[in-house]
């Protein structure tokens, strides 16, 4: 039987500002990326998205991101190397002291937006995530796409590696997302979702531009939770793949 994981971005509230859904989008993942502050949340937030997660069963990872609140983390900032490693220790560190208060264990990290998408491209940015993970712990789980230079990085750092693939997201031909100001970089029809999902899980292949086959390999799929209707997707998605024989699991 095939498994999968399924993930999702979440704890992106800040203040009185409420971002997504989490307490809707959670129970239907296995898997939450917690952001810690930089490029959205804050402590009281991310207390509260533990404590959800602790009683749903759900696995607590960290989401660093670029330090750009009004950006919401997409935009690259100028950091070096050294600072984005310090930065996402530092991250790292954050939600770890809420989690152990909690009772929960950390369990991965998923760098989020802009950092994402240049670690995936980027050695120096890769290695310099990597080397932040592993000076934490080499227990935590380094998510990212198959193939790319974050996933080359963690491997090379002894640590252990979650390929993550998109129900949500449109790719290029070259395996990478599309921009999320292209057309078709978000996909918010649960039918496709969960065709998209099935897809990848059962083929290791999404239809890209043209209706071209591009290999997409994952033990993770993402579920972003502030898009429109996030809720209702998720939940169609954990059951069109439940129904479809695919196991739906922690990594």
């Amino acid at each position: 039987m095939p498994a999968i994981d399924l993930n999702c971005d979440c704890g992106e509230s800040f203040g009185v500002w409420s971002l997504g859904d989490d307490e809707a989008v959670l129970p239907h993942v296995t898997s939450a990326n917690v952001a810690c502050g930089a490029h959205a949340g804050d402590p009281e937030v991310m207390r509260r998205t533990v404590r959800l997660c602790r009683s749903l069963g759900v696995a607590v990872g960290a989401h660093p991101g670029f330090p750009d609140l009004p950006g919401f983390g997409r935009r690259p900032l100028p950091l070096t190397p050294s600072e984005i490693e310090t930065s996402v220790l530092a991250q790292i560190g954050a939600l770890y002291a809420i989690a152990r208060a909690e009772g929960v264990e950390l369990h991965h990290v998923k760098p989020h937006g802009a950092l994402y998408n240049l670690a995936a491209k980027t050695p120096a940015v890769a290695e310099a995530i990597a080397r932040a993970v592993a000076a934490f712990s080499r227990e935590l789980i380094l998510v990212g796409p198959a193939g790319s230079a974050l996933a080359e990085a963690g491997l090379a750092s002894g640590l252990r590696v979650a390929r993550e693939a998109f129900a949500d997201r449109g790719y290029a031909a070259d395996g990478a997302l599309l921009p999320r100001d292209a057309p078709g970089a978000l996909i918010l029809d649960p039918a496709r979702n969960l065709a998209q999902a099935l897809s990848i899980v059962t083929t290791g292949q999404v239809t890209g531009p043209e209706g071209r086959s591009i290999p997409v390999v994952a033990d993770t799929l993402c579920i972003h939770g502030d898009t429109p209707g996030a809720a209702a997707r998720a939940a169609f998605l954990r059951q069109g793949l439940l129904a479809a024989g695919v196991e739906v699991r922690g990594l």
